[in-house]
């Protein structure tokens, strides 16, 4: 009987691993209809995706703009949580993306939180390098302060770069001395960008999302030649003394992956209250994905907000 069952194991995984093969390959095929070494033609792809992928009857949106920063509220159609809001920061390695195409992710957070979500349109790199972005964030988050939120009912998100901003925006209000922010909540966070991380070699041939001929313009883009070990620029070598708690998820088959791990070793070298959940076989942010890991990513980061704000 156990001979049995152990052979029904592997040929379920062996399945299991075909089936995530042929997943990682569509994904692949699908992220190169948005590349494009014009980086407004990829902008552009970005929007055209997302309109197809982001629609939701169940969903509203408010659009409106912050001196200037176009932003928008994402909430859901029913009665739902006012008492806290999840400020989003969008992916695209500082040189692409906007709310309208996190809408995939920021979707599913107000969905499965019941709560109102904020993201916004930071400037770009590289028509406006470091520190554009983070400017922009402070900006959004006074908003919130001045909309009569206090900083504890703020949890703050963001995804891949958006990740790297809500990294840098709490050390900003921490370096400001003010309150700092319920949680911090990191889709794949792009926290390294010295690129000291192995995961730079060992998931090079396998990530369907990232190439490291991206990231490097990506760097360019925005860091345009200052130090990358700045920790505004790199919060991987922050001082996280007093950060919130903060939850990570990151896929097994990204290159990024060092800079998760790496940043949870940090975090609880300066005793923060960190939680790291490692998706095996998974790609980066892969919660933009309509499928069910993206969905049960989404419920494990709602039990994470709840528990933080009980």
């Amino acid at each position: 009987m156990l001979a049995g069952y152990q052979e029904e194991k592997e040929n379920f995984m062996e399945i299991n691993l075909k089936t995530n093969q042929s997943l990682m390959k569509a994904i692949k095929k699908m992220h190169t209809l948005v590349e494009s070494p014009d980086v407004e033609k990829q902008r552009a792809s970005q929007e055209n995706i997302s309109g197809i992928f982001s629609k939701s009857k169940d969903m509203k949106y408010k659009n409106f703009e912050i001196d200037g920063i176009p932003a928008e509220w994402v909430s859901v159609d029913r009665r739902h949580m006012k008492k806290y809001v999840i400020l989003y920061c969008h992916g695209g390695g500082y040189n692409t993306g906007s709310f309208r195409y996190a809408r995939s992710i920021t979707n599913k957070l107000a969905s499965t939180t019941s709560m109102d979500v904020l993201s916004f349109d930071y400037r770009l790199a590289p028509e406006c390098p470091f520190p554009a972005a983070l400017e922009d964030a402070v900006k959004v988050w006074d908003h919130l302060m001045h909309f009569g939120y206090g900083a504890r009912d703020v949890i703050v998100a963001g995804d891949s770069a958006g990740g790297n901003l809500a990294l840098n925006l709490v050390q900003v209000l921490k370096g400001q001395g003010r309150i700092l922010p319920r949680g911090i909540i990191l889709f794949s966070p792009w926290t390294d960008l010295t690129k000291s991380g192995k995961s730079h070699e060992q998931k090079a041939e396998i990530d369907p999302i990232l190439s490291e001929e991206y990231i490097d313009k990506a760097i360019q883009d925005y860091a345009q030649g200052r130090e990358l070990n700045n920790p505004y620029i790199s919060p991987l070598f922050a001082d996280f003394t007093g950060f919130p708690p903060t939850y990570i998820q990151v896929g097994e088959n990204e290159i990024l992956l060092s800079d998760s791990l790496n940043l949870q070793k940090r975090l609880r070298k300066y005793h923060v209250q960190v939680q790291l959940d490692f998706y095996s076989g998974m790609w980066h942010v892969f919660q933009m994905s309509p499928f069910k890991t993206a969905y049960d990513a989404m419920d494990q980061m709602a039990e994470f907000i709840f528990d933080i704000c009980r």
